[in-house]
């Protein structure tokens, strides 16, 4: 039955996709020490990414999103820092660079071997979400065909990025205004060495640490650029953009805004690949609850008896609330990234529908991962705050995947928009029953009425944005935003639910197919329930139906709770990973003692 559960979860490629990235998360030397100072666990990441480095084949990697997010998903398991590293190395910089025109003046063999390691300067301290609107500049000379590179002020420093001594020598991409003779451009890429081979910037460069955040330790800085000359073969160019001796520019896109994005578009696989760590750390913290509930030991009824802790329904309850919504958060994540990979980027409708809900599945898997990983360091109670257990490792890097790639509320509310504002033609609106159509036992019922919170949200939406006073974009915005971003939460809900559904559908195994439809049952009926005010105003859900809400809930969780540790075998942890957490097993009251 796990094995079953397995497959579907990971796919019928696994082990060209998975196998690598879970061979390296069993080394235990690719494991974190929570325990160790931060700038040595800093430098142990940058080891382990060079360990990894070695052990793969670094342009077969950047050029795979399926690869680059499985990649995501096994070391947040194990190593919150590497997994920054390796995303920016890997996708946003190596990425970057074979994304872009090729040239005998730029090789990648240092970069490739890991010689130097890269990093990616976009973000600036004065500007995030409107990356549109970045100040750093880079002027060409056309004189001698070069660039020259500069931080006009305090808020155009680049904001957060891994540009410290850690790792040895670096170089970065740097997103600047490219400029000619004074007239902007818009903003493009240029490649930057930042340090020599001991890590000292080099002559310009000011790279000032910033305060160590809570969670994996990462190298954060600030880094500004005092007119440093860079050669002609340093600026990155496409399609987007070209740039000939005499500082003509050529571009197949016509504005600058479409340029920008064109040039910094690995950031949408760096949602797949945050969607990704998300998963890992919430399936590896529910895991490590339900294990620990299994032999944890309270009083029972009689005085004489103890039983486990997972015998109480107010225990359980909320864990296999939180697995049937990490198996959702699986499937999502699965879809998205297949809709991703395989989307024709020629087609511009098409390309903007996979791209968003590459953002709605970022934005809802993590803030879901988040909400479960609260949920499973509570249930641990205090042995769940000591780092050594992972959990709380796993609750401070969310923050970062939240934040990381584009904030989750801006990402949602460009999300929103779209869909108020354009029909999707790659998803047409399904035949939604009558409410006496069936009971909520029918899967069909179910799934009809996720969609219908989705078509209700959106034409509340409507409804608010024409009521609102003509003349004010903003104000008219606000009054639909709320229901526009709830929306795309239903449209997240319902497409989490029909890609799980679709996983119960192809089980090959009797058992493996039962729990997977009673975990799309709890996690559809909770969201139903969620939404049933909504429901129930507007006649798309019965009082007979809503009725029936708390008893099926109930009878899920009863059948779920007997099956809670062959769902969080299907995750295939380590055992590396169980033996590195002391509450994932039933010694864990000795894992500290020294004494004999």
């Amino acid at each position: 039955m796990s094995a079953e559960l397995s497959r579907l979860l990971f796919g019928p490629d696994r082990e060209h996709v998975h196998g690598p990235w879970r061979r390296l998360a069993a080394d235990p030397a690719m494991h974190r020490r929570p325990e160790s100072p931060g700038v040595d666990q800093i430098a142990a990441s940058y080891r382990r990414l060079k360990h990894l480095n070695a052990h793969t084949d670094p342009a077969a990697l950047a050029a795979d999103p399926r690869l680059l997010a499985a990649l995501h998903e096994w070391t947040a398991v194990v190593d919150g820092g590497l997994t920054v590293l390796a995303g920016i190395h890997y996708n946003l910089f190596l990425g970057t660079l074979l994304d872009h025109d090729p040239t005998p003046k730029r090789p990648l063999d240092d970069y490739l071997r890991m010689d130097r390691i890269g990093t990616f300067l976009c973000t600036e301290l004065g500007h995030g979400n409107d990356a549109a609107a970045l100040e750093t500049v880079a002027d060409y000379d056309r004189a001698d065909r070069s660039l020259t590179l500069h931080t006009p002020g305090p808020s155009a420093r680049k904001f957060m990025p891994n540009t410290g001594p850690a790792g040895g020598p670096k170089s970065a991409v740097v997103a600047a205004r490219l400029r000619v003779d004074g007239r902007d451009h818009g903003i493009f890429l240029v490649l930057v060495p930042l340090t020599d081979d001991d890590g000292r910037p080099l002559p310009g460069i000011t790279v000032d640490p910033l305060p160590q955040r809570p969670g994996s330790p990462v190298d954060h800085c600030l880094t500004s650029f005092d007119r440093v000359r860079l050669p002609y073969e340093a600026l990155l160019t496409g399609a987007h953009g070209r740039l000939a001796d005499d500082g003509t520019l050529t571009s197949a896109l016509g504005s600058k805004r479409k340029r920008f994005l064109a040039a910094i578009g690995r950031v949408t696989a760096g949602k797949l690949c945050m969607s990704a760590a998300a998963v890992g750390a919430a399936r590896a913290a529910l895991a490590t609850a339900v294990r620990y509930a299994q032999h944890r030991e309270v009083a029972g009824a009689r005085p004489d008896r103890r039983i486990p802790v997972w015998a109480h329904r107010t225990h359980h309850g909320p864990l296999l609330d939180g697995l049937a919504t990490v198996y959702a958060m699986t499937a999502l994540h699965r879809a998205t990234v297949d809709r991703w990979g395989r989307h024709d980027q020629a087609d511009p409708e098409e390309s903007v529908a996979a791209e968003r809900q590459v953002a709605i599945t970022k934005g809802w898997t993590t803030w879901r991962a988040r909400d479960l990983i609260i949920e499973a360091r509570e249930r641990c109670g205090a042995q769940g705050l000591l780092p050594v257990n992972g959990i709380t490792s796993y609750a401070a890097d969310i923050e970062g995947a939240i934040t990381a790639e584009g904030d989750n509320l801006a990402l949602w509310a460009k999300a929103g928009a779209e869909l108020l504002l354009a029909a999707e033609a790659s998803t047409p609106e399904p035949v939604v029953p009558a409410p006496t159509d069936g009971g909520l036992d029918d899967t069909a019922v179910r799934q009809a009425l996720l969609r219908t919170v989705l078509r209700l949200r959106l034409a509340r939406a409507r409804t608010r944005l024409r009521e609102a006073p003509a003349g004010d974009a903003l104000r008219r915005w606000n009054a639909a935003a709320p229901d526009a971003l709830a929306a795309v939460t239903a449209r997240a809900e319902h497409d989490a639910a029909a890609a799980l559904l679709g996983w119960a559908e192809a089980a090959r195994d009797d058992t493996a197919r039962a729990l997977l439809h009673d975990l799309h049952r709890l996690f559809t009926l909770r969201r139903i329930d969620a939404h049933g005010t909504l429901l129930l105003g507007a006649g798309e859900l019965t009082p007979a139906q809503a009725s029936e809400l708390p008893g099926l809930q109930e009878r899920s969780v009863a059948r779920l709770a007997e099956h809670a540790l062959p769902l969080v075998d299907a995750f295939d942890l380590p055992d590396s990973f169980h033996a590195g957490r002391p509450i994932t097993g039933p010694a864990y009251q000795q894992a500290f003692v020294r004494s004999a």
